[in-house]
């Protein structure tokens, strides 16, 4: 910082200075009763000015350091912020909080942002992995020399698979851009759970499963398409660890405070130990890692999408004897607000 750059940023001090002289010497000039009038204005101005230039060389280098300091903290590439010098000045210290705030609130950002990406990483990579499975079955089965109509059975099983998990992966991928692709509808319990059972005929015939249905003609507020995602994962997870012969139960309830719609299963349960930890990202699980091949994402983008949506999703289990997941619509829910959540 030069000499001249402080000056002009005390310019108001300056000017204050030759308003308040200019009123003094007309003063005094004005006065006739005072001896050596003319003197005593030529004192008070060569004092003044021996005052106001020690005050701007004082002030001067006291902010000179803070200045180079500022200036050396521009020229650093890490950690700028640190280099901050200690303010003079309650305003200067005022922005200086500022900057540190900031400062805290960007690498939390980051953090979130390089977290983020960390977990998309491994998703992809899981992702491919698992897909890749039924892409290799498919090989397999082609050249296994089966009649025709077996292997398009079998064919079409993989292909299942292979859809499930492009699903699951565009869904992952929206999930940022949730805001922009939603449209909250009155819908039917019986149109949504109808679709699902629909997608998973197959399987529902192949493992001679049971379902019951009641009281589906209850109305809830969600988007169709999201909602009709997430009952899929939950009918997946159903599927998945349901024995043949078994049961599934899709019911509608409603009570003064929420509507809720449950999908029971009586498949081989979950572990006390792991029903707190069925909604985080790729955890799958004693029986996800023993019993099938999971991946540990269907109930997590549940999960997310129902807090996204404004709903609830609760999983109750009791190992070897039944699976409940119940999805929560609350009725004092604002659904148009929902995509700021």
């Amino acid at each position: 910082m030069s000499i001249l750059l402080y000056i002009k940023e005390r310019r108001y001090f300056l000017l204050l200075y030759v308003l308040i002289m200019f009123f003094v010497s007309s003063m005094i000039y004005l006065s006739d009763g005072l001896s050596g009038t003319k003197m005593n204005l030529l004192y008070i101005n060569i004092v003044s000015i021996i005052f106001i230039i020690s005050y701007l060389i004082i002030g001067f280098f006291y902010h000179k350091r803070f200045y180079e300091e500022l200036e050396n903290a521009l020229q650093l590439e890490n950690d700028t912020v640190s280099a901050i010098p200690n303010p003079h000045t309650y305003e200067q210290g005022l922005y200086t909080e500022i900057l540190k705030k900031l400062y805290t609130e960007q690498l939390e950002k980051m953090y979130i942002l390089h977290e983020e990406k960390k977990e998309y990483h491994d998703y992809i990579m899981s992702w491919i992995h698992e897909v890749k499975i039924p892409i290799a079955a498919s090989q397999l089965l082609m050249r296994s020399g089966k009649s025709a109509d077996i292997l398009m059975g079998k064919l079409e099983d993989e292909l299942g698979k292979i859809d499930h998990f492009v699903d699951q992966a565009l869904y992952y991928s929206r999930l940022d851009s949730f805001s922009k692709d939603y449209f909250i509808q009155a819908i039917s319990l019986e149109t949504v759970t109808g679709a699902s059972m629909k997608k998973y005929a197959k399987m529902f015939i192949a493992k001679r499963l049971q379902f019951e249905r009641t009281n589906l003609q209850l109305l809830v507020e969600s988007d169709p398409k999201w909602l009709s995602f997430i009952v899929d994962q939950i009918v997946a997870n159903s599927l998945k660890y349901t024995d043949d012969y078994g049961q599934i139960k899709f019911i509608g309830e409603e009570d003064n405070n929420e509507k809720r719609f449950i999908i029971q299963d009586n498949g081989i349960g979950i572990k006390a130990e792991d029903i707190g930890r069925v909604f985080e990202r790729g955890f799958t699980g004693f029986n996800g890692r023993i019993n099938t091949k999971s991946t540990g994402l269907g109930l997590y983008l549940a999960k997310r999408l129902s807090y996204k949506l404004g709903h609830d999703i609760s999983i109750e289990s009791k190992e070897n004897e039944y699976t409940k997941v119940i999805l929560h619509f609350p009725k004092n829910k604002q659904y148009h607000t929902v995509a700021k959540t």
